[in-house]
């Protein structure tokens, strides 16, 4: 069996079953997302730092004029008066996804990844005003995604295309799943569909710190999909994380599986937001050189290159310009180590990387390399040039492969080709 024996069915309509995961920042770009959709796949963009990435898009100026606003706190450690204007945030959302959905050529759809963990400040407000401006802007579904998303759903059951928009949510466990289930009956709106989530995924992982590698894909979607027949429930399951053949994406078709949802041979492409210099850095890594870690703000435990710059990082916060990660009431984790780091420093001295990570600066200047675990294999998937760099294919070239591809073989892209 190959994945073109199958078709996802979502709203009435058909799509081949490849989702292209929400990578941010603006890892996922527009040109991703539309090359799955011209597919008829799935495509995802993320909200990740949104006005941060209409800048650089739309040569908009959203991030000065916040850093401008909030000048006078730049070196103080009490970000709790350091807010987001959410009438900006609503018109960067919009602004984004329409210029994003307006170019749809295709008979796929393109998704939005909306984390829960980007708290900015007024985590209620801001994730309420990212929902409904990503639905007002026309977008085809809406990925809920880092946490359990227990009230999301609430923030937005008065919007007029509530139950028009596709919603979907991602777990990594029959317990996440159920607990979110509770709450999705009672408004009488239960996720179309359901990404399930395993620990070979790349960026954050919804497992332990220490107990992430006991557990097992296979395992949790057959988990997920027992539970949703015993509860008479028809939701579409969309494995993730560490899918990197076509032949592992038919396996889980076969097994009952509506779609799979991949990433890590999609970060390398040549749509991909990563710089090409960074791309080379995931092709060239080894298994030893990815590692998870607890360098994240968010509490989660995450996968990265051993080697991201950001691991490094011992510099100023910059909740002022940016803030995406700033808790209620200000704080961050990250904010607390540097200062702590500030105190301690004796005169003379080099101030030396602090325990955890500045998220919000790392992903905007791609410094922070979330990957997957497979990443170490994207050399097969390629060709060494002559330069000794290292061929980036096409986003429809990796599509085609998982549509097509059987036994587990990778078809390499050739020099000079589109596709």
């Amino acid at each position: 069996m190959i994945v073109d024996n199958f078709r996802l069915q979502l709203g009435g309509k058909e799509f081949i079953p490849i989702v292209i995961g929400g990578m941010g920042v603006n890892i996922s770009t527009t040109e991703l997302a539309l090359a799955a959709e011209k597919l008829g796949g799935v495509g995802h963009i993320s909200d990740a730092e949104v006005c941060y990435v209409c800048d650089q898009t739309f040569s908009s100026s959203y991030v000065s004029r916040k850093r401008k606003r909030y000048a006078a706190y730049a070196n103080n450690p009490d970000k709790s008066a350091v807010l987001f204007d959410l009438e900006e945030v609503a018109e960067a959302q919009k602004r984004y996804i329409e210029h994003t959905v307006s170019q749809k050529t295709g008979k796929g759809a393109i998704f939005l990844n909306c984390m829960e963990k980007l708290t900015m400040n007024n985590a209620s407000e801001t994730l309420k005003v990212r929902l409904s401006a990503a639905l007002d802007a026309g977008i085809d579904g809406l990925t809920l995604a880092a946490g359990l998303n227990l009230r999301t759903l609430d923030l937005i059951q008065d919007h007029p295309r509530f139950r028009d928009a596709q919603i979907g949510i991602i777990i990594s466990s029959v317990r996440a799943l159920a607990i979110f289930l509770k709450r999705a009956v009672r408004l009488n709106r239960l996720p179309d569909y359901i990404i399930v989530e395993g620990p070979l995924a790349g960026g954050h992982l919804g497992f332990g710190p220490l107990d992430w590698h006991t557990f097992d894909l296979k395992t949790i979607v057959t988990e997920v999909l027992d539970f949703l027949k015993k509860e008479n429930l028809a939701i579409p399951v969309i494995p993730a994380g560490g899918i990197f053949t076509g032949t592992d994406a038919a396996d889980y078709l076969t097994m009952g599986a509506s779609a799979v949802q991949v990433a890590t041979r999609f970060a390398i492409s040549r749509e991909a937001g990563l710089p090409s210099p960074v791309k080379q850095e995931y092709i060239n890594a080894e298994e030893k050189d990815i590692v998870v870690n607890m360098a994240s703000t968010t509490g989660y435990p995450m996968r990265m290159l051993v080697n991201s710059p950001t691991l490094s990082y011992n510099i100023k916060p910059n909740c002022e310009g940016l803030g995406y990660l700033l808790e209620n009431g200000g704080k961050c984790s990250y904010i607390d180590a540097y200062y702590k780091a500030l105190e301690t420093k004796k005169p003379g001295e080099k101030l030396t990387p602090v325990e955890k990570t500045c998220l919000c600066t790392g992903m905007a200047r791609y410094d922070c390399w979330t990957c997957g675990h497979m990443t170490y294999r994207l050399k097969d998937t390629t060709i060494r040039l002559a330069d000794g760099s290292w061929l980036l294919p096409s986003a429809e070239h990796i599509f085609l492969d998982y549509q097509f591809s059987k036994d587990h073989q990778i078809r390499l892209p050739e020099p000079g080709k589109s596709v």
